[in-house]
């Protein structure tokens, strides 16, 4: 179905949501006729949007809609269930849910379980759900609305689960901005300075970078812990780590996106001041592994927010001098220490993904934290 059908028979004026892979034609199509706007916010996480959402209905008495990539959903499960519920405020919404591990359907192993049980997640929460396939017409799709709208107008929620190449779009958009330092020479520096110190490497291109530059290597992959879900927790894992192995240096590679979706895990790590973590965010502004749309970060000072929430060494690195003389010092420094480091949008097209199970990824890693006690 194109996305102009889709977005039509919703009859929505305000959308907001966190990019996803598979609704990039929906991302696309949004960014190019209404961007970044009053109508059309990409907040931090599905949560934030929920709680958006409810704004918007409470301040207009229109409908909203709420797009995500399934991993999301938990996210949602609070607001969903205590505020937007029709046994709580009754405020009703559309989510357009993009369905990554769906049953049948090869995907990455971070997904495969979420795609599994996402239809009972919505259904568990009295979301009617409607499965979008390449198949639906915009009859049918004129049908589903006409029946949602009853539910919409009791104050419930509804929710379509988007099938892989469901939606269509042929407009072009360019995500881009001025930066010159790309993520995978970023991480390969890192790589470089950090030698057999663990790295906590965060979901997407990052961690499937950091794979191939081991290989590339020749090293093994016993250093690296690679988050492939749990989008915005590994600077939480690693200051776990941290914590409770004081005599190594832990290295965290973050991003952007993945730091505002729990931004408040940087105060708890500034609040516990483990001298030993250093934590690096690549920040290009964009959510470039699911298709490059624009975090809120293009205009943050990540720098200010660090030293508020404690980090005792702040810096920023917009090149490579900058960035190697950053990660030296923060090598042989005890000290909580940050590293922004500004980035170019854009990977290898031909960047390939781990080929070690998850379950394995964490067994090498956890046999290497432990062998420097020997």
């Amino acid at each position: 179905m194109k996305v102009e059908s889709f977005v039509n028979n919703l009859g929505a004026e305000f959308f907001t949501g966190v990019p996803d892979s598979l609704l990039k034609p929906l991302c696309d199509y949004l960014m190019n006729t209404i961007g970044i706007s009053k109508k059309h916010i990409i907040a931090a996480n599905e949560g934030n949007c929920a709680a958006l959402a409810a704004g918007y209905h409470m301040a207009t008495g229109n409908v909203p809609v709420v797009y995500m990539q399934n991993s999301g959903i938990g996210n949602i499960i609070n607001p969903a269930a205590s505020l937007l519920h029709d046994k709580v405020y009754a405020i009703p919404c559309i989510f357009v849910v993009g369905w990554r591990g769906e049953p049948g359907t090869h995907d990455e192993p971070q997904h495969v379980y979420q795609g599994e049980v996402t239809l009972k997640l919505l259904e568990d929460m009295n979301i009617r759900t409607c499965v979008i396939s390449e198949n639906m017409t915009e009859v049918q799709m004129r049908e589903i609305m006409e029946d949602f709208q009853i539910i919409l107008a009791e104050g419930k929620s509804v929710a379509f689960v988007i099938q892989k190449g469901a939606l269509t779009y042929d407009g072009k958009i360019r995500y881009q901005n001025d930066h010159t330092l790309y993520r995978e020479e970023i991480i390969r520096h890192i790589v470089q300075v950090s030698g057999e110190d663990p790295i906590i490497s965060t979901t997407g291109k990052a961690s499937r970078e950091l794979f191939e530059i081991r290989e590339d290597n020749g090293q093994g992959h016993q250093y690296d812990f690679l988050t492939v879900g749990s989008m915005g927790h590994s600077s939480s894992i690693a200051l776990g780590i941290a914590l409770n192995r004081p005599k190594q240096k832990i290295w965290c590679i973050d991003g952007d996106g993945a730091s505002l979706m729990h931004m408040g895990a940087m105060a708890v790590i500034g609040q516990n001041a483990p001298g030993n973590l250093v934590h690096v965010m690549i920040n290009n502004g964009a959510h470039e592994t699911v298709g490059g749309m624009p975090t809120a970060a293009g205009d943050l000072d990540f720098i200010q927010i660090a030293r508020g929430c404690g980090y005792t060494y702040v810096v920023s690195a917009a090149n490579l001098k900058e960035l190697d003389v950053a990660l030296k010092e923060a090598k042989v420094r005890n000290g909580l220490t940050y590293i922004e480091v500004k980035s170019a949008i854009g990977a290898r097209q031909d960047l390939g993904r781990p080929t070690t199970t998850a379950v394995e990824n964490k067994k090498r890693f956890m046999e290497q934290l432990t062998s420097a006690d020997r």
